[in-house]
């Protein structure tokens, strides 16, 4: 009911006092309808689906697909049988039974067809939910007005319609506020600090639009029985519609209220599609049903019951929504994920516009039966038909359609037989779906594959299944069906390419990302992966470009800005390496609970940015730089890149002629645990310590015996041959060894006293020249 009255058009409706029927102005009475019809149920339920999602994922979308089921489609189906039940009906909204329906099949065939399409589609479906929602809200809102007999004026009817449109807008602000998290809805990526003021200027206006109507409906309330009336009886009257302006309160306006003031998001397709639609479908059935009671009670045929009506709409919201993907993906071989999508957003376009036709309060007809609160409509409203005739003589349909609205026996047992079939067909589906969604489960997996293999999604599932156990193999032809299936998700594409990687396949992989290239040219995330893979494989100029284009098109991509710094520092461009670092370093500064297992990372790229300041001549920036690498690595427990950085600075101090400090961090770094280090990078320590003592002048014995140590570290090390550092330092102990000549002797024989001489030389030993 997406539609029901309008701001401009209100003023054409009678004013329909409440007769003295004491369920006035209730439509089945007060509980029913204001827990379902006026959506007061909405809190608990919202809070109940907030936490289950969060606890109990599977279980809730499995609850909600089967609440779909009974609810969803059905409401649907509700809006089919209103147009199409009497061919009245369908010859006065001919041009959105019949030409809008065929413009909408032509836009589901280019749909399969043209995949590329499916996201607009299915955003146009996503964005417009919500304004059906807050059209049906408003309407009943009217309606319960005029039932109480306080037809709304024009100021205040036009300030709850400003009212409600705020409450929208205010949802679409929020759902393209940022990049799309869900690759099927597309997003108008609003900065956060661009939309945070026109949200709030939007929820302002809805509760001081919204709050002055509802005010001045209370004091006319008063005004129009006497001041003696009381007020419990004014809130009766005003229950209604009140409980369905908070009820939109509660789906447009807290929600993002709470986005703004925490870190909850509102997702865009769960938002729109979830319990919000399981509220709304229910509140549409509760109106439906009683529209539909009264116009057959109008007409004489006083054997409608709500229990066939309901088993109709259900068996025929299976039918609009279940057998459309499920023939098409067997028969086509389509994706079965894309081709559910694409059903559910065209028959959901289809069902807004046809509502919005089909309910307005301004129809005479649609107004003295739901208006007016007796149990016959009024004569002149009843015979109200563009088509001519009476709403008592529903024109029968004809040909084929007309046969199966008979009563005959053979046409009662077809009906049955189809409820029945569509009825086990949703079963079958509801079964499948639970299959489908256990996640990791496999071998449930793999009985919703035989029900249904061409399906991307479940594909993907069964994927993660079995890299769960370590099957990377299966996984990677899981994940190729799904890529085949759906070609243009580039989600699924990053999958198996992640999963090529991690089986060793990097040919492949690299191909995967050229075509992927070649589709999404500016998809960061595969132009930093296909660099790493182009200099893996031996192609570093075009690792390089890959690198270049990702950080132009974004600059925040850390990893980009680390590879390249690590790829022009190779190629000797030390300071353009530099900057890059330097770019690394701010961000995860900037962002350290996105770098929390970066450590290693950063000390190594805040050490190469000390390095390339001290080879520009700025020793102040370079000497924080490695003090900032050794406290990071330190902070982080990491011995070996705290040596690293202290060996670095000693090195650094060296070269600006600072012995003494040189000295100092040697030392640092020769006293940490060696334990926590990787022995060659120990070795190293000892053997650039020996140079520097026999560089500053110190006793050769002091450069010998750690030049020793080093060597017999390497050769003790467990683990095979270091090979060439072994050979290196080997010749730098036998070059000191000769010029110790047979003091060498003495030394080996207390090589750990003249060690802890060797590392614990005071400052004043290095001040001479």
């Amino acid at each position: 009911m997406a539609a029901i009255d309008h701001p401009t058009t209100g003023s054409t409706l009678p004013n329909s006092q409440p007769s003295g029927n004491s369920r006035a102005p209730w439509i089945y009475g007060p509980a029913l309808d204001l827990i379902v019809g006026c959506g007061g149920w909405s809190a608990p339920l919202l809070l109940v689906a907030f936490l289950a999602t969060k606890s109990h994922a599977q279980q809730w979308s499995v609850a909600f697909y089967f609440l779909a089921l009974l609810f969803n489609y059905p409401h649907f189906m509700a809006t089919v049988y209103r147009a199409y039940h009497t061919r009245e009906q369908f010859e006065k909204y001919r041009i959105f039974t019949v030409h809008m329906a065929l413009l909408l099949v032509v836009a589901g065939v280019l749909a399969h067809k043209l995949p590329v399409l499916l996201p607009w589609l299915f955003t146009l479906y996503v964005c417009w939910s919500p304004w059906h929602y807050t059209g049906q809200n408003f309407g009943l809102l009217m309606m319960f007005t005029r039932r109480a007999g306080l037809a709304p004026e024009r100021s205040e009817r036009r300030a709850l319609y400003a009212a409600f449109i705020a409450s929208y807008v205010l949802l679409m602000l929020s759902f393209h506020t940022g990049p799309s998290t869900d690759e099927m809805v597309l997003s108008l990526n609003i900065p956060a600090r661009l939309a945070f003021w026109p949200k709030a200027a939007c929820a302002v206006f809805f509760l001081g639009c919204g709050g002055w109507a509802l005010a001045r409906f209370w004091r006319r309330g008063a005004s129009s029985s006497g001041s003696g009336e009381p007020a419990g009886r004014r809130g009766v009257v005003l229950a209604a519609p009140v409980t369905l302006f908070l009820s939109q309160f509660l789906w447009f306006v807290f929600p993002v209220g709470l986005e703004l003031t925490s870190k909850l998001q509102v997702p865009q397709t769960r938002y729109s599609t979830g319990i919000l639609a399981v509220l709304h479908s229910t509140q549409y059935i509760w109106i439906t049903s009683y529209y539909q009671r009264r116009e057959s009670r109008a007409a004489g045929q006083s054997a409608w019951r709500f229990g066939g009506y309901f088993a109709t709409l259900v068996a025929g919201g299976i039918a609009l929504f279940i057998p459309g993907p499920w023939i098409v993906s067997r028969l086509f071989h389509a994706d079965f994920a894309a081709s559910f999508l694409t059903f559910t957003a065209l028959v959901n376009i289809h069902h807004f516009i046809l509502d919005g036709a089909i309910w307005k309060l301004r129809d005479t007809r649609v107004a003295a039966l739901l208006i007016d609160s007796g149990e016959k409509a009024s004569p002149a409203g009843a015979a109200q038909s563009s088509g001519g005739a009476s709403a008592a003589e529903p024109a029968p349909a004809k040909g084929i359609f007309g046969w199966l609205a008979g009563n005959s026996g053979g046409v009662r047992a077809l009906r049955i037989a189809a409820v029945l079939l569509f009825c086990a067909w949703g079963l079958m589906d509801q079964v499948r779906f639970y299959w489908a969604s256990a996640e990791g489960r496999l071998p449930e997996l793999q009985r919703a594959a035989h029900l249904n293999p061409y399906d991307s999604s479940l594909q993907a599932s069964i994927a993660r299944a079995d890299q769960k156990t370590d099957d990377g193999q299966s996984a990677i032809a899981a994940l190729t069906r799904a890529v085949a299936l759906r070609p243009q998700s580039r989600l699924l594409q990053h999958s198996l390419a992640h999963a090529l990687l991690s089986a060793g396949r990097y040919p492949e992989a690299f191909d995967l990302y050229q075509n992927l290239l070649s589709r999404y040219p500016n998809d960061v995330d595969a132009l930093v992966n296909a660099g790493l893979l182009a200099a893996r494989l031996g192609h570093p100029e075009e690792a390089l470009d890959d690198w270049r284009r990702a950080v132009d098109l974004d600059p925040t991509q850390a990893n980009a800005q680390l590879y390249l710094g690590d790829a022009l520092a190779a190629r000797g461009e030390e300071q353009a390496a530099a900057r890059h670092y330097r770019a690394y370093v701010d961000m995860v500064g900037a962002h350290p609970e996105q770098h929390g297992n970066d450590g290693r990372l950063t000390t190594g790229a805040l050490i190469k940015v000390a390095d390339a300041d001290g080879r520009g001549h700025r020793p102040a920036d370079a000497a924080m730089g490695y003090d900032a690498a050794a406290a990071l690595a330190h902070s982080e427990g990491d011995a070996m890149m705290e040596s690293l950085a202290l060996a670095h600075h000693a090195e650094f101090e060296e070269v600006e002629g600072s012995r003494q400090r040189a000295a100092a961090f040697f030392q640092r770094a020769l006293a940490l645990d060696p334990s926590q280090m990787d022995v060659k990078d120990v070795a190293a320590d000892w053997a650039e310590y020996g140079q520097f003592l026999r560089r500053s002048g110190q006793p050769e014995r002091l450069a010998f015996a750690c030049l020793l140590h080093a060597e017999q570290l390497l050769k003790d090390s467990p683990g095979g041959s270091p090979g060439e550092e072994l050979k290196a330092i080997g010749r730098l102990r036998e070059a000191s060894e000769k010029t110790l000549g047979r003091e060498a002797a003495e030394v080996r024989n207390h090589l750990e006293e003249v060690l802890k001489v060797a590392v614990s030389l005071p400052a004043a030993a290095f001040s001479r020249p």
